[in-house]
């Protein structure tokens, strides 16, 4: 039977149940990653598993996020996490190496492989052909425990592409386009799989930057095929061995098909506040711009940072604009700096940031007040930048840049001719900050610093629950206005007690005090609830907080698993006038919670109201199982015994 590129590769990882849409299944994981703002915790978690070694091909932790070291709680972060790592067989990425994403492209990335990530952008791997699924930090040490990862089988979406690129228009361009289309919910529930003969006109580092901003379209993943253009990639990063031709059969079929003519597109815009907010550059032209970051994980390889230099190169930055740019990987820098590359950048008068996330997740480089800032970043969620008056738009490298110079939203095709960059033949391999597994049976430490609290346990879940709806939000709620990121939060990403008091702090500062005042309670959410990070604190801390049930017109995929992970129920209204009714202060009331469970369908009486909400529970039945021992941590301890 004919398979698409996707049914291949789970096909090959299958582990139990049957390859159907809306199936459960398990598939195993060939490698993870973790970063530092999720990866703590994960470890913290992995510990508690009792196993002696990574079970994995390939396990590495990047150290990107929280690079900031003002004080000693992300040092003894990052210290921990090397320890950690040297001792269960992990690769350890050094602060300054770069971003994750990008790193483990060029590092570790194989086609044909699976890949889970304790961040929401592991769909980045798609670029180069791998299944990378992001997930909470808790299935991430399950994984690296050699236990397989339990998914609902995606539909597959193919994303057929024709024609090439015209001049100035980047691959950043094509997924601001897909995001136009489909919106931030279009991808819930499936993968898009990129086809056709445009496919052969986009390079790896092009294609990872459309499959990492998939992760924007609520997809579990994206991915494009390997071919010629991959061969080519791992050539030049002096990986070729690990190269593989993959393709869908040509009589694959699929559940959707889009159509993409590259050759038609060009310059886009994402405006605040989200994502799929899509404009034409051309039509916003003019707009005044303070502040301008080029890098990310989405937009910071050779290509991108080589044409920001031509650009660049003989210009200056606009006087009322402050240029950041930040190198995805130290490796990216070396060979820009040998080419020339950074020279021309820092002659024109950009500031040069770290190799790490940074500003993506307001880690320093905020924009000022009531400002306009162009980044080439993934995200723009009301407050993420760290300036919550701040208008923070997407583009390209080439608008960022073009902008950059004329202080101004400037469409970049209005600034002259067009040099295409071209790849060197093999790039400086720059492995000085990572940090290989030690032999195993070597004893090692694992050094764990005065703020890394241990991870909290829930309790197993009542069957019969009274409270308060502690919270009432609108739709698309993401998990940056539950969890904040940011230079004033993140370093207390290791111990729960201390961030949950930061928990709604966007939406709502008093909610924490709430919680904790009435024992915990409900929330009420709309649409896409949880949409955005894979962080698992922004379960994590309203489990902490007592939070028992999360009542929404949807969920976010991640966002929900991980809600399920920690023993806080998600239920769907099936109706939206409930969702209007309810109301924050309304007092809550179930009962005979397995039973209901059981049945997928949920009966909540709101006492203040005298009114019956009827839910779903979209949880199959080994999840009703972790819902009611409290949590996945809990009901895997008992297996693992």
């Amino acid at each position: 039977m004919s398979k698409n590129l996707v049914q291949k590769i789970l096909h090959n990882h299958l582990v139990e149940g049957k390859m159907e849409q809306g199936n459960p299944i398990k598939i195993k994981i060939d490698q993870t990653l973790t970063q530092d703002a999720t990866g703590t915790m994960a470890y913290l978690q992995f510990e508690t598993l009792g196993i002696d070694r990574v079970r994995t091909d390939v396990s590495v932790s990047y150290v990107d996020h929280n690079t900031l070291q003002s004080g000693f709680e992300n040092a003894d972060d990052h210290r921990y996490l090397q320890s950690v790592a040297a001792k269960y067989g992990i690769w350890f990425s050094k602060p300054g190496n770069g971003i994750c994403h990008q790193l483990h492209l060029e590092n570790f990335g194989i086609p044909g492989k699976t890949m889970l990530g304790s961040d929401s952008h592991t769909p980045t791997g798609g670029g180069i052909g791998m299944i990378a699924i992001g997930a909470g930090g808790l299935d991430v040490a399950l994984a690296m425990a050699g236990i397989p990862f339990e998914m609902t089988m995606p539909s597959v979406v193919k994303v057929h592409l024709t024609g090439k690129l015209p001049d100035w228009v980047s691959a950043k361009d094509v997924i601001l386009e897909l995001l136009r289309r489909k919106s931030v919910k279009g991808g819930v529930g499936k993968i898009f799989e990129y086809s056709g003969p445009g496919v052969a006109n986009l390079s790896v580092p092009q294609r990872a930057t459309i499959t990492n901003m998939g992760a924007e379209l609520g997809a579990t993943t994206s991915i494009f095929p390997s071919d010629e253009q991959t061969r080519k990639f791992l050539q030049r990063m002096e990986r070729v061995d690990d190269y593989r031709p993959l393709q869908a059969d040509d009589d694959a079929q699929y559940d959707e098909v889009v159509s993409i003519d590259l050759s038609e597109l060009e310059p886009m815009v994402a405006c605040p506040h989200s994502p799929d907010n899509i404009k034409k550059v051309k039509d916003l032209a003019g707009m005044k711009v303070n502040q301008v970051a080029i890098g990310s994980c989405t937009n910071s390889s050779y290509q991108d940072m080589m044409i920001t230099s031509k650009i660049l190169e003989k210009n200056k930055v606009h006087p009322d604009v402050n240029l950041g740019i930040s190198f995805g990987s130290k490796q990216i820098m070396e060979q820009v700096d040998e080419e020339g590359g950074l020279e021309s950048i820092i002659r024109a008068g950009a500031r040069i940031l770290e190799n790490a996330c940074g500003p993506c997740i307001g880690m320093g480089f905020s924009p000022p007040s009531d400002s306009a800032c162009l980044r080439t970043f993934n995200r723009n969620f009301y407050g993420r930048s760290g300036t919550k008056s701040a208008g923070i738009y997407l583009v390209s490298p080439e608008t960022a840049a073009v902008s950059a110079i004329h202080g101004e939203l400037t469409d970049p095709r209005e600034f002259g001719q067009y040099t295409p960059i071209q790849e060197p033949d093999t790039y400086s391999r720059s492995t000085s900050l990572f940090l290989p597994p030690v032999p195993e049976g070597t004893e090692v430490e694992v050094i764990q610093g005065p703020n890394i609290a241990p991870c909290p346990v829930n309790t197993p879940f009542p069957d019969n629950y009274r409270n308060e709806v502690l919270l009432k939000v609108e739709d698309n709620i993401t998990t940056d206005h539950i969890m904040p990121a940011g230079a004033k939060i993140l370093p207390l990403r290791s111990n729960i007690p201390k961030i949950s008091e930061h928990c709604f702090e966007v939406t709502d500062p008093q909610f924490p005090a709430r919680a904790k005042e009435k024992g915990g309670g409900f929330i009420v959410g709309g649409e896409n609830y949880g949409q955005g990070s894979s962080r698992e604190h922004a379960a994590l801390a309203p489990m902490y907080l007592g939070i028992k049930c999360v009542i929404a017109r949807s969920f976010s995929r991640i966002h929900l698993a991980n809600l399920v992970n920690f023993g806080i129920l998600p239920l769907i209204f099936d109706r939206s006038a409930d969702y209007e009714s309810c109301t924050q202060g309304d007092v809550l009331y179930f009962e005979n919670i397995e039973s209901q469970l059981r049945e997928k369908k949920v009966a909540i009486y709101n006492e203040t109201r005298d009114e019956t909400y009827h839910c779903t529970a979209l949880l199959n039945e080994g999840e009703v199982d972790i819902i009611l021992a409290g949590g996945k941590l809990n009901a895997m301890k008992e297996k693992l015994k």
